[in-house]
């Protein structure tokens, strides 16, 4: 750290401590209580499913009894889904799409771990479905919830094979539902329905996307009271572009908020989780009147995202046809960007949440995307960016590690100066700046590009956080999964020991959370130590260079709990600022770190 004026020393070293603070208490304080919510609301998520198979509610008041997600399947008769990407089936009650899972992700890095579940039926804890249909004043017999659709006998729904539902409602309305799917994630449904009768009737479609959620007391993200952590930097609730805008609110929030309606044209709107989501698109020459909306219910919560095309007289005789599209599956970036172009739908790649900073996080995902694809592996391609990114901040990083190089060099005669102005602090600032003037030294210059970094740092922390793309990629060796913490940990010496440390009695939330530090976040306390020992400490008084003597150690600890993805790349930058460093003070022959533990190991072997 540059030495500066006292004021400016000190507002640099508030701000570096400040920032400490802030990732210490998260990681200290927020973090272990979170786990401890989590673990709570995970003990009466179980208590609650108890309860319902009892038909009792939270209150012991009855309830509706949830059954296992297989008995809910067999409450319908169902068409098999078999697609690329997506297995599961859709229920001819009600023609809703309730059982899907993704293919190609699992629940953790283990291939044979269970398959990744988006829908889930109704009548099972948690379902979480979408349905379509229309709706009339003063018409009976519409298709609902329901109403049983007929189907072609072992039909399948797949890419190629498209499968038409059809109903009957005995009143002069006959409905086909045709449904047909990509490779993908993307089902097409066009709902036609003919009017046999003698009156002109006026049905308006709809579509929706249902979760039904344990209720909390706090209302505490009570569609993820499964035990799972969610960092605060990611978009989980409703999410929909509506009204030329993008809407989104947290489960929390959403559960305590009043219904939400929108008016628009075209547009899409659903709910996501992390890393999947279900949407509905709409025709997107249409009005629409999208809504948000929670109905508390003394089972589960039914969290709903649902729009409503106005009204369609159809004359006797008459057919109209509805075509709306629902995206059930994975975030990826690029997929989302082709629907977007393809189909016309406004900001879908919004779905992923590039946060305040989109400016930068975009297009970061976009330079770690494309190395990806031609290095296939996302550690080595965030690397490659890191490089990028050090390549953009050469040359005002080259005039700052000058500038502190030459502080350095002047050391001696800023301790004399000191010294000489002990007991004058006006006279001792007074020559110091005109010393910075005689050596042509900007004090100001040390931490401008560790200022301008930040944003870039917590914008990579994003990309990590919120892209599909990053779940479960592996680097070499022991990290099978960027976008988690670094999983060796130096509690049982990296392995070596015959224990983990979550499973330690009492103490195993403190080991396995902020005492769990992995290999490369030690890697990165060495690089960061040896690039501060290589900056100038003039200036300061012994107590605030020990406080900087102890910021790598209290940063490893912040560090060692985000994804390790985000280690690697500020290990990395390290990497690359202490080269930097080292080329200038070896140009300006000035001693620094390297050269002395050099000297005491060669030293030490002409002794041996």
């Amino acid at each position: 750290m540059s030495t500066q004026p006292q004021s400016s020393r000190n507002s640099t070293i508030f701000f570096i401590t400040a920032i400490a603070a802030v990732f210490a208490y998260e990681f200290f304080v927020l973090e272990p209580a979170e786990k401890r919510k989590a673990a709570t609301a995970h003990a009466a998520a179980e208590q609650q499913a108890a309860m319902g198979k009892l038909g009792l509610g939270p209150n012991g008041q009855p309830a509706p009894v949830f059954v296992p997600r297989d008995q809910a399947e067999g409450l319908s008769p169902r068409v098999k889904i078999d697609t690329p990407a997506l297995t599961g089936s859709l229920a001819l009650k009600g023609a809703a799409i309730d059982d899907l899972y993704l293919k190609n992700y699992h629940l953790t890095v283990d291939p044979h771990s269970p398959l990744v579940e988006l829908f889930r039926p109704q009548g099972a804890q948690g379902a979480y479905f979408a349905t379509l249909g229309w709706t009339g004043a003063n018409i009976s017999s519409l298709p609902g919830p329901d109403t049983l659709w007929t189907a072609p006998a072992g039909a399948v729904l797949s890419p190629s094979h498209p499968v038409t539902l059809t109903y009957d409602n005995g009143q002069g309305l006959t409905f086909a539902r045709t449904l047909s799917v990509d490779d993908n994630y993307l089902f097409t449904v066009a709902d036609q329905v003919t009017n046999k009768g003698a009156q002109t009737v006026a049905l308006a479609p709809y579509g929706s996307v249902q979760r039904q959620c344990v209720a909390d007391a706090q209302h505490k993200d009570p569609c993820l009271a499964d035990g799972a952590i969610r960092s605060g930097v990611v978009q989980e609730g409703y999410i929909g572009w509506l009204g030329d805008q993008l809407r989104l609110k947290k489960y929390r929030d959403w559960a305590k908020a009043d219904a939400v309606n929108i008016a628009s044209t075209g547009g899409w709107l659903g709910i996501t989780d992390k890393y999947w989501m279900a949407s509905l698109i709409p025709d997107q020459r249409q009005s629409v009147q999208g809504t948000f909306r929670v109905t508390p219910n003394s089972a589960a919560d039914v969290f709903e995202a649902d729009f409503v095309a106005p009204a369609q007289a159809i004359a006797p005789g008459a057919t109209v046809t509805q075509t709306t599209r629902l995206y059930a599956g994975a975030k990826t970036v690029p997929l989302l960007t082709t629907y977007q172009k393809a189909l016309g739908v406004p900001q879908l790649d919004q779905a992923v949440d590039w946060g305040m900073f989109w400016f930068l996080t975009r297009p970061l995902f976009a330079i770690v995307e494309f190395f990806y694809q031609h290095v296939g592996n996302f550690g080595l391609a965030i690397v490659m960016l890191t490089v990028c990114v050090r390549l953009a901040f050469f040359p005002l990083a080259n005039k700052s590690y000058e500038s502190m190089t030459k502080m350095k060099k002047i050391q001696p005669q800023m301790e004399a100066i000191k010294k000489r102005n002990e007991k004058d602090p006006a006279k001792q600032q007074q020559e110091m700046m005109a010393l910075y003037q005689q050596e042509k030294i900007n004090p100001f210059l040390g931490c401008v590009p560790m200022l301008l970094q930040i944003p870039v740092f917590f914008s990579l922390y994003k990309v990590l956080s919120v892209t599909i793309e990053m779940r479960h990629a592996p680097f070499f060796g022991w990290v099978h999964d960027l976008s988690a913490r670094d999983p060796s940990s130096i509690v049982n010496l990296f392995g070596a020991l015959p224990f983990h440390p979550a499973a330690v009695a009492m103490i195993g939330g403190v080991l396995d959370g902020p005492l769990h530090i992995g290999v490369w976040p030690l890697i990165y306390l060495v690089t960061m130590w040896l690039s501060m020992s290589m900056s100038p400490q003039t200036g300061m008084d012994p107590t605030q260079q020990k406080i900087m003597q102890f910021m790598p150690l209290l940063f490893t600890f912040s560090i060692s709990q985000v994804a390790v993805g985000v280690v690697i790349y500020w290990s990395w930058s390290n990497v690359i600022t202490i080269t930097q460093q080292y080329v200038i003070m070896r140009r300006f022959k000035v001693d620094n770190p390297i050269d002395q533990i050099v000297r005491r190991l060669t030293g030490k072997a002409k002794a041996a």
